[in-house]
């Protein structure tokens, strides 16, 4: 017969039983799911029994989740699932390190923080290094993050300004063909950076960043020629760069500024024929001092649940097509 262990995990009050139980015990059904255990609810406390290493790594990665709470950190049920995804890694040891990690609060007081272990290592790169390559697929949060780092320097006045930058590529139009002057052709491009910065900053607050000319959000084709002093300048979609777009984006950066570059280089919509230039900088700027390259994964999408299983679909596709 198998041998079993029993542990008991006591908490406060409701409230905490019934963050890491879960609504209707959706996190005990978890768990259950996940690992040789049977978690059985008494009042103010859980009942673990199953294998003691089983038993041994729920109890510590719920005592870990538990420390998180207890600092004021509401545990989504996304979050649960990737604690979980962790817990069997081994690693439930980084959980207070990735939620605990506050980057910005927005004007709603809503906290932005990472929510996985790949977008803490990003952050802190970005703290670290003043050009950071994020790459990865769509949901990992590389813009919003590098936004959010980019509006906390803005206010620790560590930088002066904030530069948010796209390419403008046709994914099956043409710039020519569509209607109105350059600044409606090219708005269609920009919308989702517009979009992230009324989240985080609010649309007074963006509007008058906007108009004191703090923030400026424009085609990447704007940059040339020029200087970018005391600035955080980032650079979206940078899969669509050509070569030559690339290299004059990354030499227009000036003293005291930094720059992110995200993309996702399964993604490309230039013509054909046409190398991406995001692609390209991984084998020219590997070994420089001072930048640092961050890939994420689809253990990093913090979008619907189906995305991830959407992105790991359309991977094995690929590569068996290939």
């Amino acid at each position: 017969m198998s041998q079993r262990d029993k542990q008991v995990l006591e908490f406060r009050d409701n409230d905490e039983a019934m963050a890491l139980m879960g609504k209707f015990d959706s996190h005990i059904t978890l768990l259950e799911a996940n690992f040789q255990v049977t978690v059985i609810p008494q009042g103010n406390r859980l009942l673990l029994e199953g294998s003691p290493a089983s038993v041994s790594s729920v109890v510590a990665m719920l005592d870990e989740l538990l420390k998180i709470y207890r600092k004021g950190h509401r545990l989504t049920s996304q979050e649960f699932e990737y604690a979980l995804s962790l817990t069997r890694e081994g690693r439930h040891t980084s959980l207070n390190e990735i939620f605990a990690d506050l980057v910005y609060v927005t004007g709603r007081g809503k906290k932005i923080k990472p929510r996985t272990l790949g977008q803490k290592k990003y952050v802190q790169a970005i703290r670290e290094y003043d050009i950071v390559m994020g790459i990865g697929p769509a949901g990992t949060g590389k813009t919003y993050l590098a936004m959010a780092m980019a509006l906390a320097a803005l206010k620790d006045k560590t930088i002066h300004r904030l530069i948010l930058t796209r390419p403008a590529v046709e994914a099956g139009e043409h710039l020519g063909f569509l209607p109105g002057d350059m600044q409606e052709k090219v708005d269609p491009y920009l919308r989702p950076l517009y979009d992230a910065l009324y989240d985080l900053l609010g649309v007074e607050t963006f509007q008058k960043y906007m108009e004191k000319n703090i923030i400026e959000v424009a085609p990447l084709a704007f940059m040339r020629g020029r200087t970018l002093d005391d600035s955080f300048v980032i650079l979206d979609e940078a899969q669509n760069t050509t070569s030559e777009q690339m290299k004059m984006f990354l030499t227009r950066l000036g003293f005291g500024s930094r720059a992110i570059i995200t993309g996702d280089i399964t993604q490309v919509d230039l013509p054909r024929g046409k190398f991406s230039g995001l692609a390209e900088v991984r084998d020219i700027l590997k070994d420089i001092e001072g930048i640092r390259f961050c890939y994420l994964t689809d253990k990093d999408v913090v979008r619907h649940p189906l995305v991830q299983k959407i992105i790991r679909a359309y991977d094995l596709y690929q590569k068996e097509n290939n």
